[in-house]
């Protein structure tokens, strides 16, 4: 039998700013995934160096939902 995965806590204002922070990589890493997609037309190293990081940033945030959704209240 294995044993459970251990639930973090954390206090209120911890919480706020991983909420806070989830949401501007999410859309912080979109709008400049689209940004360096649209630069990629013209130059396509650049739009590369542009969209790669702002995916990488918008997956962060979505593994920081889980982890937000893992922490008890």
């Amino acid at each position: 039998m294995t044993e459970p995965i251990p639930v973090p806590t954390a206090s209120k204002k911890k919480r706020h700013w991983i909420e806070n922070l989830t949401w501007v990589l999410i859309y912080g890493g979109l709008l400049t995934m689209v940004l360096g997609i649209a630069t990629a037309r013209s130059d396509s190293a650049t739009g590369w160096a542009i969209a790669v990081p702002g995916g990488v940033a918008a997956a962060i945030g979505v593994v920081l939902i889980y982890v937000r959704s893992r922490m008890k209240p």
